[in-house]
């Protein structure tokens, strides 16, 4: 009994594991690494950082999937709005995984985090010379 119980153990383990390395949010870049000037100094999800009711870590993962946003557009070199919306519609999907996380911390992507984070997308690709639908930019989104 008592092996049938540590093996069920371990497989729980191994499935919590598994899980956490499936949610694992992509390679942290340092902002400065970036090319674009106006990227480099931006304070990203200035706006969360400023409300308590989001927890910091968690803001700091959603900056995280815009700066790689921001890397993903300066590798890909995206020649028109189409194609950048395919990028900013992966960024917000990994956003998307975020929310249960807010739930679990009292908190979630409500109205001021829409906006932030859309006014974020918004200056993305203004600084990358695109002149985007902000709605478009997050049409992905589930928040």
């Amino acid at each position: 009994m008592k092996t049938a119980n540590i093996l069920i153990a371990v497989l729980i383990l191994v499935s919590c594991n598994s899980r956490k390395s499936q949610n694992k949010s992509e390679e942290t870049i340092d902002q400065t690494d970036l090319m674009n000037p106006k990227i480099q100094g931006f304070q990203f999800l200035d706006c969360m950082y400023k409300n308590f009711y989001f927890p910091e870590f968690l803001v700091d993962k959603c900056k995280n999937v815009l700066i790689n946003l921001c890397k993903n557009i300066e590798k890909k070199k995206p020649e028109n709005l189409n194609q950048l919306y395919k990028l900013t519609h992966k960024a917000t999907e990994r956003i998307n995984d975020l929310q249960d996380e807010f739930f679990q911390h009292d908190s979630e992507i409500e109205t001021g985090a829409r906006e932030c984070l859309g006014a974020n997308f918004e200056f993305i690709s203004n600084a990358y010379g695109f002149n985007a639908d902000v709605e478009e930019l997050i049409a992905s989104r589930d928040w």
